[in-house]
């Protein structure tokens, strides 16, 4: 079922969480809503689920304006980050709790609870507790409970943040996965961008309110609409008047004539298979600190200690946009957003 929302605002107070939103999903596709704390994307989630209302603008689920239809008459699955599950009932009395509210006969209940089970590898757990259970089954549970009444559309919200990393990234395959399999139309909202980029078929990047871009996890990564989803979806740097990539600098450990920075590493530091180097730049046309991502085979041919001179250009061919005015601090602050 296809997704509408047009021209949508909502204030809480004098805060500004939703600035005239408008966004088209399509009918089974998995959509990512990324952006920073704060930036609106939970409460677009809700408002799309009927737990929030809109200040204006229209909702559209399937075709039919749902704008001022009740959540429980809009079939939709909601999954909240902290499960939400009711400690006293079994896995499979959990995940049967909505059909029994709608009166499902028994032998449906059943089969149908058998199946979901199934779909998400806890068949062998359903007469435990939800306390018995560690938190990747318990939101695989969530996840089984919010399907259990074939909604039309599935809403996430940031249903992995409250597991530690390890476990995150193995729910994140079995989401994509169960999608593949099961492909209702699903909307997740996320801040990691890790988990944006592996998971989603479309990606709307919200700040402050506000659509930044919408497109592919590749469109957004290669093809940013402007300074901020380059430097959220993904590791950047400033060189010059741009920001690249890390890993899109050229470094060479000699003087190779016009069109390099002369900088100096003033630190490097080895993360797994990569060195991650600071290097700083005092040149009439550009100061700061500028970081970029080499192999420990490059940074070895490089050699790349603190002290060392370098030489650094953007590489030909790789992802920038144009950077704002420079910030009194940046020129003196490492690299802001490594992590993705």
């Amino acid at each position: 079922m296809s997704i509408v929302v047009n021209n949508v605002s909502k204030r809480f107070g004098n805060f500004v969480a939703l600035d005239n939103v408008s966004v088209s999903l399509p009918t089974g596709q998995l959509t990512a809503l990324l952006g920073p704390s704060g930036g609106g994307k939970s409460t677009l989630l809700r408002i799309i689920a009927g737990l929030e209302s809109a200040d204006q603008g229209t909702i559209e689920i399937a075709g039919t304006d749902a704008t001022g239809v009740p959540a429980r008459k809009r079939n939709v699955g909601f999954v909240f980050q902290h499960y939400a599950a009711f400690k006293h009932m079994s896995v499979a009395k959990n995940v049967a709790f909505g059909l029994d509210i709608r009166k499902t006969p028994k032998d449906e209940v059943r089969a149908r609870v058998d199946e979901l089970l199934r779909l998400v590898h806890l068949e062998q757990f359903a007469h435990r507790l939800p306390s018995q259970l560690s938190g990747g089954q318990r939101q695989r549970m969530a996840l089984a409970r919010a399907l259990a009444v074939q909604p039309s559309v599935l809403l996430l919200d940031e249903p992995f943040g409250a597991l530690d990393a390890k476990v995150r990234k193995e729910l994140r395959e079995w989401l994509r996965r169960l999608h593949d399999e099961f492909p209702v139309t699903t909307v997740f909202v996320t801040h990691d961008q890790e988990e944006a980029l592996e998971v989603a078929d479309e990606i709307v990047v919200i700040n402050e309110g506000r659509v930044e871009q919408i497109g592919s996890p590749d469109e957004l990564y290669d093809e940013p609409a402007n300074e901020f989803v380059m430097s959220f979806l993904g590791p950047a740097t400033r060189l010059g008047t741009e920001l690249v990539r890390p890993h899109d600098i050229e470094v060479l450990s000699h003087d190779p004539g016009e069109g390099f920075y002369a900088g100096t590493v003033s630190r490097s530091t080895r993360v797994g298979f990569e060195v991650r180097s600071d290097v700083v730049i005092q040149s009439p046309e550009f100061t700061g600190t500028v970081q970029f991502v080499a192999t420990r085979a490059e940074a070895r041919s490089l050699k790349l200690d603190s002290g060392a001179q370098v030489w650094l250009r953007k590489s030909p061919g790789a992802t920038s946009v144009v950077a704002g005015p420079l910030a009194v601090d940046e020129a003196a602050a490492p690299f802001a957003n490594y992590a993705i």
